[in-house]
Parts: C-alpha cells; sequence; structure tokens
C-alpha cells in the first residue's frame, strides 16, 4: 500500500503485547498516531504493570469490539500469599498479613472452589462505575463504597507451579468481565493467608493470541509508514463467533442502505445474528431470517480500505 493511505479511513485488527508500565488507553492512542487512524479502540482492558494481549480495533473494525470482549480470555499469573493489598496487586499498599502459607495440597483443593459460575466481587480499584464514575478514581481519593458482586463463567483454572510455601502460578480461563485480581484475592482468603497478584499477563482474547502479537516497539518503529500495514489483521477476525452469510452486489447494496436483502448462509437459523460479505468485503452485521437479512450495524467499507483479502506478514 501506498503513502496515500495514511491519515485515511483504516480498518482492521492490531494484535499487541502490551508492555508493562503503560495503560491500555495510553497503548491505543500510540497505536492510532502510528497507523494514522482516524478512530481506534481496545476489546479489553489490562492493567497498567499487566502484560499480554491487547486487541486494537481500527476504524470500521470498532464496531466488531463487543463480540471480542464477549469472547473467553486465558491468563497466567504469579500469587503471593501472606498479604492482602488494597489493590489486590503488587501495586498496592499492604492491609492485611498472616503467617499462614498453603501447601500444595492446600491450593489444589481450593482451586476447584472457584470453577464453573461463581460470583466475583471487582475489586476497589477497576474501571467498574459507581454511579458514573469509575472505582479506581473514587478509591483514589479516600471514598468508602461497595461494588456489588457479578457472576463470572469460570471454565478452568488451575495450579501452573507451585514456587514456595509463598508462592505460586495460576493459569485462568474466564468468560467476560473476570478479574485476574479478585480470583488471587478471594482464593488467598479461602486458604486463610489472603494473596495478591505480583504479575499477570494475558495469553488470548478471543481468537487472538500470542503468536499473532507483535510488539509495541515494532510498531512504532514503522509509524506512519506503509509497513505498518503488515501488522494489521482484517476486521472479520473479531465476528468469528457468528455465522458468515454471502450475498448478492444488488443484496449488497440493499444492505448497505440498511434495508433486509436476501443472504446465503450455511447453518444459519432464523433469529441468529450473523455476519455478511461481498465479494470477501464485510458488509454487515444483522439477524438472519428464514434467507433474509436485517442489518442492524453497516460496515463503510471501500475495496480499499479492507484488509479481509490481505496476508499478514510480520516484520
Amino acid at each position: 500500500m501506498g503513502n496515500s493511505k495514511l491519515g485515511h479511513n483504516i480498518t482492521g485488527w492490531i494484535v499487541l503485547d502490551k508492555p508493562a508500565g503503560i495503560t491500555s488507553t495510553a497503548v491505543v492512542n500510540k497505536i492510532k498516531w502510528a497507523c494514522g487512524a482516524k478512530k481506534a479502540g481496545h476489546a479489553g482492558t489490562l492493567d497498567p504493570s499487566a502484560t499480554g494481549i491487547l486487541a486494537i480495533a481500527l476504524g470500521e473494525a470498532t464496531k466488531t469490539i463487543p463480540y471480542v470482549t464477549n469472547q473467553p480470555k486465558s491468563y497466567i499469573f504469579e500469587v503471593k500469599w501472606g498479604e492482602a493489598t488494597d489493590t489486590d496487586d503488587s501495586e498496592g499498599t499492604i492491609i492485611h498479613k498472616s503467617p499462614m502459607r498453603p501447601t500444595e495440597q492446600d491450593i489444589l483443593a481450593a482451586i476447584p472452589l472457584f470453577r464453573g459460575e461463581i460470583e466475583q466481587t471487582p475489586p476497589l480499584f477497576s474501571a467498574v462505575k459507581i454511579n458514573g464514575i469509575r472505582a479506581y478514581a473514587l478509591a483514589r481519593k479516600g471514598h468508602k463504597f461497595d461494588i456489588a458482586p457479578r457472576s463470572l463463567l469460570v471454565s478452568s483454572l488451575r495450579l501452573e507451579k507451585y514456587i514456595s510455601k509463598s508462592s505460586a502460578i495460576l493459569a485462568l480461563d474466564c468468560g467476560k468481565g473476570g478479574y485476574v485480581r479478585a480470583i488471587a484475592r478471594d482464593l488467598g482468603v479461602k486458604l486463610g493467608c489472603y494473596g495478591h497478584v505480583t504479575w499477570l499477563r494475558r495469553i488470548s482474547s478471543g481468537s487472538f493470541n500470542l503468536h499473532m502479537a507483535s510488539s509495541l516497539d515494532e510498531l512504532l518503529k514503522v509509524s506512519k509508514s506503509p509497513e505498518i500495514f503488515n501488522f494489521i489483521y482484517p476486521l472479520k477476525f473479531g465476528l468469528e463467533t457468528l455465522k458468515h452469510g454471502t450475498c448478492s452486489m444488488t443484496a449488497a447494496d440493499k444492505i448497505r442502505n440498511g434495508n433486509c436483502a436476501p443472504v446465503l448462509c450455511a447453518g444459519a437459523r432464523s433469529g441468529d445474528e450473523i455476519w455478511v460479505s461481498y465479494c470477501e468485503i464485510p458488509i454487515a452485521i444483522g439477524k438472519y431470517q428464514s434467507g433474509s437479512f436485517f442489518p442492524k450495524k453497516v460496515f463503510n467499507l471501500a475495496k480499499s480500505e479492507s484488509h479481509d483479502n490481505q496476508t499478514i506478514s510480520k516484520g
């Protein structure tokens, strides 16, 4: 692609291996600038101290963010036993201590209690909104408040390594809205010794994984150059949980204008939410009903702006 594309509408996904010491919002702003994109957003915040997968949507791909945030995520993290902090990680102030330390068998016995559908209370230092204000903003000012517990699906929680009586490495696979810090906190309480996260790394987010990821340094080295496009994955990567339909050129024109049109979608049932393309260019997300498609989110994509026919070759 030529330089004429820079500063124009850019659509697709960048899969970043976020470094520690920077907020997710700051990373998105850097990538937005590096790509010259008009619009960008991420699919799931990582704490500043956390590393790993941060999926960043550009342009029309931002319309697919909810379909990525709703997908399962996987983490690996270390817990330090014997101390609770106000942030539930090593960045916070110690608020409780215990001389108790769990054995490996203690941990293995407690872990099953945190699998399946569980109730989890997010950390006080989190992005949860309390009367329209982020919880972390209230916590930093010393305000007292409660956060209501919420349901979380934990498909897997495993002990990866028993390092010593003072620490262990665990792996977590969970659904939307899970807080690793809360898992460490609650597991420490259940073990009677307290606990907090010392480091955590997200290793997958939906269909995005570390094998697809690039470093922030890699991307910034090619800022404002055509090489940046080698790091952009197609918009459709954000839609892998939906069935895919196709349509004719006439139908595509109708759909782009917000009208229903006939589509072909193998395996789709009436009422299913699907996405539709024409000539491999995504057209819209909407509802399938007896062979017809009713658009809900329409993509404003020209063929030259779509990365869905490209092969990613990083470097």
